[in-house]
């Protein structure tokens, strides 16, 4: 299973660094300790909307375009899952049938 805030963190952190901005700076900017915005982009602590609010708006993006990035990774990754449960099930044709005797 896929936890939210790690997808969270890794958009923000990948969005970040394609700003070539530094965590010290969006900490700043977002009144955030340095520390905790770290173990955000980690997935290791749970951005509260406030919180995702203000680094947002640090990073200059609106949420909703965060979110939307996190929505497709969760889909990519619930689909690369099923992809790969529906390789290990058995095939239909790889089943044994029943054989019913006439007569």
């Amino acid at each position: 299973m896929v936890l939210i805030r790690r997808l969270v963190g890794d958009v923000l952190r990948r969005r970040r660094i394609e700003q070539g901005r530094t965590l010290r700076e969006i900490s700043a900017a977002a009144r955030v300790s340095l520390g905790y915005l770290s173990e955000v982009e980690r997935g290791r602590k749970e951005a509260s909307s406030e919180l995702l609010a203000a680094i947002c708006e640090a990073l200059d993006l609106p949420m909703s375009e965060v979110l939307r990035e996190v929505s497709d990774e969760m889909m990519r990754v619930e689909a690369a899952a099923v992809g790969a449960l529906t390789e290990l099930r058995p095939r239909e044709s790889a089943r044994p049938r029943d054989v019913v005797k006439v007569g």
